[in-house]
C-alpha cells in the first residue's frame, strides 16, 4: 500500500490521505488541507468560521446608490440621503434604519464588479462563479458545500432555497442528492410531507412496500447514477415525513411579536425560516427578494423593497445575535450587479454591472468596516477590485471548503468552487 500511495502524483497523494483520514479516522478534511498547504509553500488556509449560511439574494439589481454606497452628488444621488450608523464613520442610505443599528456587525463590500449585466447571466455568475453556458450548467455554493462536505443533520435538506430559484443555484452536474430543496410559501410549511388524511400508517407502509417490490426489477437493471438519485429522493422523504425535525418548517411555533417583527411579507417570513433551519442544521438557505429591476420609479421602488429588507435583515442578526448564532452563521447579502449614476428619463436606474454592493455578516466577518470604493459617481470601482468569483472564494473560505480542490464533471472537465477566486482575508476579525 505505501508503494501504491508513493507512486501518486503529490496533490492525489494528500487527497487520498486526507478523505482516508475523514473516512476511518473520523478527521476532518481542513486540518489536513492546512498542514498539506504549509508543506506545499502555498497560501495558508484555516479551520471554518461558519458553520451555517443564510444567503440574500436581492434579484434584479439593487441599487448600490441607494442602499449601501450613497454619494453627495445631488445629480447622482438623488432624493435619497445617507445616514451614521453604528459602524464608526460608516454611512449608507436613510432608506435602512434598522440595518444601520445592526452595522457594527456587517462589512459592507462597495467594489464588487461584474462581467454580466443581463439579469440571468448576472444570477447564474453570481451564485455559480462561472459564466453561462450551453454545454453545461455549473452548481451553486450549496450544492458544493454537500459535496464536500456533507448535511449535518440526516434528516433535512442540507439545501433550502425560499422563493423562487435563481439560475445557477443549483446542483449543476452535481448528483440529485447535493440539490436544493425549493420551497414557494415560508408560511405554508413543506408541502406534501404528511400522510395522505384518511390513510393509516399502516396502509402507508404497505404502500411503499408495494412501491418497492414493483421497481426492484428495473433498478436492479438499470443500476445507474440517475436511478439511484430517484430512489434515494423517495428514501430520503419518508425518512422527513416521520422526522421530529419536520418542525423546522412551522413558523407557527414563534411568538406572533418576532414574526411580526420580522415582516408581515414573504421575504421577512422567510428569513424566519430560514434562522429556524440553520438551528436544526441545514447548512445553507437562500431567501429570495425580488422587485429590484428599478428601469422606472427608481426611488419609490427601491425605498418600498429597502422597507422590506431592512426589517427582515435587522431582526435576523439581530436576533441570530441574541440566540448566540452569529458566530457561526454567515449571513449574505447579494445581487447580481448594481445601478446606474445616471437617472433615466423615466425616474429610473439601469443596469451596471461595473461596480455595486453586497454584504456580509456573522460566520467570522469582523463587522462594522467597509472594504473597497467607487468613484465619486458609483460608476466604477476605484479600490479594490472584487470580483464575482472572490466574493464567492470568501463564502467558501469561511465554510472551510478547499478552494484548490478539483472537481470534475461528467464529461470529464475540471471545476473549483469559486473558480479561481481568491478569498478577502481583510474581512475577517
Amino acid at each position: 500500500m505505501k508503494e501504491v500511495i508513493r507512486k501518486l502524483p503529490d496533490q492525489d497523494r494528500r487527497e487520498f490521505l486526507a478523505y482516508s483520514a475523514k473516512a476511518f479516522l473520523g478527521v476532518g478534511l481542513m486540518p489536513l488541507a492546512i498542514r498539506s498547504q504549509a508543506l506545499a509553500g502555498s497560501a495558508p488556509m484555516r479551520a471554518p468560521t461558519a458553520k451555517n449560511v443564510i444567503y440574500l439574494y436581492m434579484a434584479g439589481g439593487m441599487s448600490h446608490l441607494d442602499t449601501f454606497d450613497p454619494k453627495t452628488e445631488r445629480s447622482v444621488k438623488g432624493p435619497v440621503e445617507a445616514i451614521s450608523t453604528q459602524g464608526s464613520g460608516i454611512r449608507i442610505s436613510e432608506y435602512l434604519p434598522n440595518i444601520a443599528k445592526q452595522m457594527d456587525k456587517t462589512a459592507v463590500v462597495r467594489s464588487l464588479s461584474s462581467t454580466q449585466g443581463a439579469h440571468e447571466e448576472g444570477r447564474y455568475f453570481m451564485h455559480s462563479s462561472y459564466t453561462k453556458r450551453g454545454t453545461i450548467v455549473h452548481p451553486g455554493i450549496g450544492s458544493w458545500l454537500m459535496k464536500m462536505d456533507g448535511p449535518r443533520n440526516p434528516n433535512l435538506p442540507g439545501v433550502v432555497h425560499v422563493g423562487s430559484p435563481n439560475p445557477g443555484g443549483g446542483s449543476g452536474f452535481f448528483e440529485q442528492r447535493f440539490a436544493p430543496l425549493v420551497i414557494g410559501n415560508p408560511e405554508a410549511g413543506l408541502q406534501n410531507s404528511k400522510i395522505r388524511k384518511g390513510t393509516t400508517e399502516k396502509e402507508f407502509r404497505d404502500s411503499v412496500m408495494l412501491t418497492n417490490a414493483f421497481d426492484a426489477e428495473f433498478h436492479g437493471r438499470y443500476d445507474q447514477k440517475k436511478t439511484r438519485a430517484y430512489t434515494d429522493m423517495y428514501d430520503d422523504a419518508i425518512k422527513l415525513m416521520s422526522s421530529r425535525d419536520l418542525a423546522a418548517f412551522e413558523l407557527e411555533r414563534e411568538p406572533k411579536n418576532l414574526r411580526d417583527a420580522y415582516g408581515s411579507n414573504p421575504f421577512g417570513q422567510g428569513c424566519l425560516l430560514a434562522r429556524r433551519l440553520v438551528e436544526h442544521d441545514v447548512r445553507f438557505v437562500e431567501v429570495t427578494l425580488g422587485g429590484w429591476d428599478t428601469h422606472t420609479n427608481n426611488f419609490e421602488r427601491v425605498e418600498e423593497n429597502a422597507q422590506t429588507l431592512d426589517q427582515a435583515l435587522g431582526t435576523l442578526l439581530a436576533d441570530l445575535e441574541r440566540r448566540g448564532m452569529l458566530e457561526e452563521t454567515m449571513v449574505v447579502l447579494a445581487t447580481e450587479f448594481g445601478r446606474t449614476p445616471k437617472i433615466n428619463d423615466n425616474d429610473g436606474r439601469d443596469h451596471s454591472p461595473t461596480a455595486f454592493s453586497c454584504a456580509l455578516a456573522g460566520g467570522g466577518i469582523r463587522g462594522g468596516q467597509v472594504y473597497g470604493e467607487t468613484d465619486e459617481t458609483g460608476k466604477f470601482v476605484s479600490d479594490r477590485k472584487v470580483e464575482v468569483p472572490d466574493f464567492n472564494a470568501t463564502i467558501a473560505y469561511a465554510l472551510g471548503m478547499p478552494l484548490e480542490k478539483t472537481v470534475y464533471s461528467p464529461s470529464g472537465r475540471p471545476f473549483r468552487v469559486a473558480d479561481k477566486g481568491t478569498p478577502i482575508l481583510d474581512l475577517f476579525g
